[in-house]
């Protein structure tokens, strides 16, 4: 294996644990509007994520900068050409960053409901448009001989990418609402069960389609077993949320993640950024890539920092893994 086939997996592995890890998390942003009843639950959500949203966030630091180093090409071509969208998408980060630092700096109430407001919005709209985004990744854009995107923003929002946007968008905030019943307890606990069935008959069909279409467009026997995989984990995931198990549910949920992500990227191998306009024009591991004294350096890197950011990361869960409930919050506002 080349090493420029070794980051892209290596890409892939990042982009795969950002959607699992920040998955949870717009989920949980976006259960602030519709699982809290009152201000109080809407502080018990915040709370289950607030000690890990931003080291999730690193997850797609590292991610872009290694497609910056090892891919060039793609990178330059992904960014100009999905400006707007990502654009949009940074812009909610750097809203959401904020509204979680700045939710409690003062204590009126419309001060930090606004706030509340736009974690909400700034959970939703990313989550949406990461789906739209990978599947027009995934399906192909118009990508001309000089390896520039030459299609507009209506041809970012074909049915195909709109369909992986509702997927990551019901993904997401089902992964979320298991993660709200395992770590939480009392009432909330028992309706973010409930939710989870409701959001989960969703996403099934939607997740359903999106996969079977990108298997008959793109796949082979990989991506098949890929697949099978994400879908019988969704339906494990629904049936031990409803035996109350929420672990294995949230695991089950990570897994329909991990599954869907590794089979768009079994799809685009060894393209890194398929041409619709002619095949000979895609975007591949090889003519994208950086040199390989670069790759080199790279997985150097890799190999030492990769492990630290690990550990580190799991240690943060570790201490923050107990459940949380609204008798446990101060009684202060401020």
């Amino acid at each position: 294996m080349e090493l420029h086939d070794v980051w892209f997996v290596l890409i892939a592995f990042l982009w795969t644990g950002y959607f699992f890890l920040e998955g949870f998390d717009f989920g949980v942003g976006v259960l602030t509007g519709l699982l809290a009843r009152n201000r109080p639950e809407k502080r018990v959500l915040i709370n289950t994520i607030g000690p890990v949203w931003d080291g999730n966030e690193v997850w797609l630091l590292t991610a872009g900068g290694a497609t910056f180093a090892a891919f060039p090409e793609w990178y330059a071509t992904l960014f100009s050409g999905f400006y707007l969208p990502l654009l949009v998408i940074l812009l909610c980060l750097i809203i959401r960053g904020v509204a979680f630092e700045y939710r409690v700096k003062r204590p009126e109430e419309r001060w930090q409901r606004n706030w509340e407001t736009a974690i909400f919005w700034t959970s939703l709209i990313p989550a949406f448009l990461w789906g739209v985004a990978f599947g027009n990744i995934a399906g192909g854009v118009k990508i001309d001989r000089d390896m520039e995107y030459v299609g507009s923003l209506g041809d970012l929002l074909n049915p195909y990418a709109l369909l992986g946007g509702v997927v990551t968008l019901t993904l997401f905030t089902f992964h979320g609402t298991v993660f709200t019943a395992l770590k939480t307890v009392g009432e909330i606990r028992e309706r973010a069960r409930k939710l989870a069935l409701r959001v989960g008959l969703v996403t099934a069909p939607a997740a359903l389609a999106f996969l079977l279409w990108t298997q008959v467009d793109h796949g082979d026997g990989a991506s098949l077993v890929a697949l099978v995989v994400a879908v019988a984990a969704l339906v494990a995931a629904l049936l031990t949320n409803q035996a109350g198990r929420e672990g294995w549910s949230f695991t089950l949920s990570g897994v329909t993640i991990v599954a869907s992500v590794a089979m768009l990227f079994l799809t685009l191998f060894p393209n890194v950024m398929p041409s619709t306009l002619n095949a000979d024009w895609s975007l591949t591991v090889t003519n994208a890539s950086s040199s390989p004294y670069t790759l080199k350096i790279m997985t150097w890197l890799a190999v030492i920092g990769t492990p630290v950011v690990l550990v580190y990361q799991g240690w943060t869960y570790w201490v923050f893994r107990k459940r949380i409930g609204t008798q446990h919050l101060a009684d202060a506002t401020h």
